[in-house]
């Protein structure tokens, strides 16, 4: 049991993906009849046999009131937040309800507890103002209300509710995965700007340096920021999508296209920005079928620099290094890296050949210039290059 969360998983809940509600409904506690379903959409979804067999855990004792409840079945998924109201005026004393939603079984549900949460505190306010739960006319009332928001959320992921003298706006937030580790060598390249004042103090200091070339150590030296505190800001970036991480760039890298290259002949929007990007000046932009050839060539065994020695990217108003980072940031390319394996002995730099690192890591772990590391190896007869 956590501390806000009690999941009483009775099947194995496989995979987890994301699907829309299948169901709402309202059950409560009656004086007599014990727990019962009072509503439901759409109708005879979950049978009286299933609710029964669950009821003791959606209907929950008091240690667990308005705490988000799952109860993983074999078909299905329930998700709820139980309440209960305390007063005289109730059969003992107090009126306990639950508004439930309705999933696939292996699906994620995480993005609904604070609307399932939302919505019950609405429906818990208009039971006080005027015992709009508990009347007898309740379902009548209350079905219309969950068909919207059954609706509402599964086309549109928001809902608005007016009903009465209160409203409120249900919106689902989706939940992004976890950002891998930032690494050292890669660089963050702004995908849209965030007003100033929304920044904490560490990324006020680092965004002036994130220019789609600096590498995250280069940046953490240039702002005299703490390395660690510099990786965490960026992370913290890529996971609300401000910025994306690129490889390094340099004139001997190389590249290879993608399957996605196609798209760029296709699809005109992606042509617009393309040339908007990648342009050297915005007064002229570069004409696409330049821009295509360039990209195109991209092979292994190529490097930027020899793409410049037969394209002249000056000369067709592209800008080479914009070029690379457009084709990466929409996948058109992908970079080739060189990782180093060691066949014979070790020295201290050998350590780094083992084949997991790539030069560009071994390169900013060990403070040495590209150029400086691809000489070494030349020299090395005990080193072989995987090309990956």
């Amino acid at each position: 049991m956590e501390s806000d969360h009690f999941h009483r998983n009775l099947h194995s809940e496989g995979s987890r993906q994301e699907s829309p509600i299948r169901c709402i409904f309202l059950c409560e506690f009656h004086p007599t009849a014990g727990p019962i379903i009072t509503c439901q959409v759409p109708e005879n979804y979950i049978s009286k046999e299933l609710f029964d067999s669950v009821s003791v855990y959606i209907i929950t004792k008091a240690e667990l009131e308005r705490s988000t409840i799952t109860v993983t079945l074999s078909d299905c998924k329930i998700l709820g937040f139980p309440v209960r109201i305390e007063d005289k005026k109730y059969a003992r004393n107090a009126f306990h309800f639950n508004l439930c939603f309705v999933c696939d079984s292996t699906s994620r549900t995480v993005h609904y507890e604070p609307v399932v949460t939302k919505l019950s505190d609405y429906l818990m306010a208009m039971e006080i103002e005027n015992s709009f739960l508990s009347s007898g006319s309740a379902p009548t009332k209350l079905t219309p209300i969950l068909k919207q928001v059954l609706e509402d959320l599964n086309t549109k992921g928001e809902c608005a509710l007016t009903e009465g003298p209160i409203a409120t706006h249900l919106k689902v937030v989706k939940v992004r995965s976890d950002p891998m580790a930032v690494a050292d060598h890669q660089v963050p390249v702004f995908l849209k700007a965030l007003p100033t004042q929304q920044w904490d103090l560490t990324t006020q200091q680092v965004a002036p340096y994130i220019d789609g070339f600096n590498h995250v150590a280069r940046i953490a030296a240039l702002a005299d920021v703490e390395n660690n505190l510099v990786k965490a800001c960026v992370q913290n970036l890529v996971y609300y999508g401000v910025v994306a991480l690129v490889p390094l760039f340099q004139y001997g890298n190389v590249y290879c296209t993608t399957s996605k290259l196609k798209f760029l002949m296709q699809d005109t929007d992606l042509q617009n920005r393309c040339l908007q990007y990648v342009a050297k000046t915005h007064r002229q932009l570069p004409n696409i079928r330049d821009v295509f050839r360039m990209y195109a060539a991209m092979t292994r065994g190529t490097t930027v620099r020899d793409l410049c020695t037969r394209f002249n990217p000056a000369a067709l108003r592209v800008n080479e290094r914009k070029l690379v980072q457009f084709g990466i940031l929409e996948e058109l390319i992908r970079r080739v890296n060189k990782y180093p394996v060691l066949l014979g002995e070790n020295t201290e730099l050998q350590k780094s050949f083992s084949g997991a690192a790539s030069l560009d890591e071994i390169c900013c772990s060990a403070g040495i210039s590209a150029q400086q590391l691809e000489d070494h190896l030349e020299r090395d007869h005990n080193v072989v290059l995987l090309w990956k």
